[in-house]
């Protein structure tokens, strides 16, 4: 591509979903519902943690702040996508779709750091219960979410950067229903391989890295667990760890599947359109409802709250 008489494009259109009028409505209200549910979900496991003395542990500390980052995640996404699904115009300015996708990445990655840093807690817990409350102090808990959300914050940083340079000369079309960087770096002007070749290592350092470590914590815990003489034992210890394994299953299989490949060039994005569907709008809804369902601390702390606000409303 002649680069030379480069005019930089200053809005892209997102391609999104095909513009059938039925099924758009159909889809909006059903995302729609789902990102309220979500809002809602992980705005409440927030409150409850604040407000119920029980749930002021270090394993509630992180996963407020899960849910903290599942309600931005979503949020980077969804309403933009509910805009376009209702108008023609489906347009984003060039800057607002660098913040997405920068924004998008950062709650993404952080999320990662922060499950990685709950199954320690986990290992910590089982493994090591005895020294669990001089291990995991508020001062420790907090420095462990800092770090998360500062590891989040500079891995994506540079990669951000070189797509911000990239000259966008030719079609202004993404692919996608939001900035993602591989259908971004498909219509870029410039040699895009080592952009490529930096997300790459990123999806590998940060994904397979925590993955890894996940992986590690569970085999010490799982045989921690075995060792437990009673059936009952084993069972209550491993009820602290069943929400939380259910929700990295979950991530991780979808995000190896979208981001772990070698080229974002050559991807079916129609393909990744519809896992990315799934992991930005269907699974910040689920992790309350795992959390909730699956630890019976999180489901009598809300059965409290809900009854304590029905009868200061009767």
């Amino acid at each position: 591509m002649d680069l030379t008489n480069c005019s930089r494009a200053k809005e892209f259109i997102l391609l999104g979903f095909p513009h059938v009028w039925g099924i758009n409505i159909i889809l909006f209200v059903i995302v729609l519902l789902l990102y309220m549910l979500s809002i809602a979900g992980n705005g409440l496991i927030i409150l409850m943690v604040r407000v119920d003395h029980r749930l002021q542990k270090p394993m509630y500390f992180f996963l407020s702040n899960l849910s903290f980052l599942e309600m931005w995640y979503t949020t980077a996404v969804v309403p933009k996508m509910l805009a376009n699904l209702v108008s023609e115009k489906t347009t984003i300015c060039f800057y607002c779709c660098m913040a997405q996708s920068y924004f998008h990445f950062l709650f993404g990655i952080t999320e990662f750091y922060i499950l990685t840093v709950m199954s320690f807690d986990r290992y910590v817990a089982i493994c090591r219960p005895l020294r669990y409350s001089s291990i995991m102090t508020s001062s420790v808990c907090l420095q462990l979410a800092l770090a998360t959300w500062f590891g989040g914050f500079f891995t994506i940083l540079f990669q951000t950067i070189l797509v911000v340079r990239l000259p966008y000369c030719g079609s202004n079309v993404v692919n996608h229903f939001y900035c993602d960087i591989g259908p971004m770096l498909k219509i870029a002007g410039g040699d895009t391989q080592l952009i490529e070749a930096i997300g790459f290592f990123i999806a590998v350092a940060v994904i397979l890295t925590s993955l890894l470590l996940t992986v590690v914590s569970y085999i010490f815990i799982i045989s921690t667990i075995l060792r437990i003489p009673s059936s009952s034992g084993q069972w209550r210890a491993f009820s602290t760890c069943a929400s939380h394994l259910t929700v990295v299953s979950i991530l991780y299989g979808a995000v190896l599947f979208i981001y772990l490949r070698p080229s974002a060039m050559h991807s079916s994005f129609s393909l990744n359109k519809a896992v990315s569907m799934l992991n930005t709008v269907v699974t910040p809804v689920l992790n309350p409802f795992i959390y909730t369902i699956r630890n019976n601390e999180v489901k009598e702390a809300l059965q409290k709250f809900l009854q304590k606000k029905l009868l200061e409303f009767s």
